[in-house]
């Protein structure tokens, strides 16, 4: 690790270009995809390896606990490790990860190497904070909502890259493909990166305390990470149960239905520029404000998807793509009132947000099912609208400070 770090010079900061900000948000979206395309597969899975739907839902849940961990373990060493070469080696360890589960027998193994693949794509986390590091802080908003729209591009693209990919040639097909892709992201940018110098010398335990310290001494940080937990859980608990109810009984479609509901849903993408420079212009709280709306009125759409047929179907389109706007756009949001607290401490209070995020996201990808399999998609919609209606009364306790 001591070849890695470097001592800190704050005032070295190379400029941030728009292409290479287009580089950083396609890296995003690539990196990210990997612990997303697995929910519309997750079906072909349980076929493939011979267990229950319930069971192949597992390798959603553990990839984003993975994820949630790697977030706690791994993002705080953006602050002391240089950005090129930590980056590089994530991608290459994520590549290890898609393989193995591309080529599993098993479902313990596909678990533990969904596992490591959610510890190891944390890259969108560490480059997020470095790019709004090197921005100017009167495009801190945008440039975070540029990213922001390419890890959604990520998340959602990657539900129709799998779900076509896997009906075509099964499902071991997405994980070797997209691991060829980390493969050729991780060569790009280990060329390209800028150069930059860690801002902080602390010893690894002192970073991981950090993030710790950090949610207990910031009530703007646990307060976003509130927001996120609540909203997140309902975003995951939407999309896991999805694939189980278009494949099921009410539609009998195939995985490839999920994803052109995916890809109706990346409209959101487009959104997320827009709300960073809204969050320039009025500040955090204000789109907060709109955006847990958004996830109510979603919750509401989402019920035709009970109805069956044409009409059901885009509820469906319909509701997810509100419910993505809402969450993705209230994360940027979020980011930017985070990132505004403390300028060398980015990477430390990423980490706290996006662990207590992909917590609330795990515990929304079980519930979801668990939702699902009780009370059918009805259930799903009231999960929905639970967690955005306590995300709401939690926004409107808090005051009105711009934050």
């Amino acid at each position: 690790m001591s070849a890695l770090v470097a001592s800190p010079a704050p005032t070295l900061k190379p400029a941030l270009s728009r292409p290479l900000t287009l580089l950083l948000s396609i890296a995003c979206g690539v990196a990210v995809a990997n612990i997303y395309f697995p929910q519309a597969i997750s079906p072909l899975i349980a076929d493939g390896l011979k267990v229950s739907k319930s069971s192949a839902a597992l390798v959603t849940t553990c990839a984003q606990l993975g994820y949630a961990a790697g977030i706690f373990l791994l993002v705080p060493l953006g602050d002391r490790v240089r950005h090129r070469r930590l980056v590089t080696v994530l991608l290459l360890l994520t590549a290890v990860g898609l393989v193995l589960a591309g080529t599993a027998d098993a479902l313990p193994m596909m678990v533990l190497a969904s596992t490591l693949i959610g510890v190891t794509t944390v890259v969108p986390q560490i480059l997020i904070p470095m790019a709004a590091g090197l921005a100017e802080p009167e495009r801190r908003g945008e440039v975070t909502g540029t990213l922001l729209s390419g890890l959604i591009g990520g998340i959602l693209l990657a539900r129709t890259f799998s779900g076509t990919l896997g009906q075509w040639l099964g499902w071991r097909a997405p994980y070797l493909v997209a691991a060829v892709a980390v493969l050729v992201l991780s060569v790009a940018l280990a060329v390209l990166m800028p150069v930059t110098t860690p801002s902080t010398g602390e010893r690894y335990p002192a970073l991981l305390a950090a993030s710790v310290r950090l949610l207990r001494a910031e009530p703007l940080l646990r307060r976003s990470c509130q927001y996120q937990v609540l909203v997140f859980a309902g975003f995951s608990a939407a999309w896991t149960a999805l694939a189980l109810h278009v494949t099921g009984p009410t539609y009998h479609l195939g995985t490839p239905a999920v994803g052109l509901l995916a890809l109706v849903g990346a409209g959101s993408m487009f959104a997320t520029p827009r709300a960073g420079r809204a969050t320039d212009r009025l500040g955090p709280d204000a789109v907060n404000l709109r955006c847990l709306l958004g996830v109510l009125a979603a919750a509401g759409v989402l019920l035709l998807g009970t109805v069956g047929g044409v009409l059901g179907l885009v509820g469906l389109a319909v509701g997810m793509l509100a419910l993505d706007v809402a969450v993705q756009s209230g994360q940027v949001a979020n980011q930017a009132r985070i990132f505004a607290l403390r300028p060398q401490e980015r990477a430390r209070l990423n980490t706290a947000y996006m662990t207590c995020a992909f917590l609330g996201g795990s515990a929304g990808s079980w519930l979801g099912v668990r939702a699902y399999s009780a009370f059918g998609w009805n259930g799903v919609c009231g999960v929905v609208a639970v967690v955005g209606g306590a995300a709401l009364v939690r926004c409107s306790l808090a005051g009105k400070p711009r934050g």
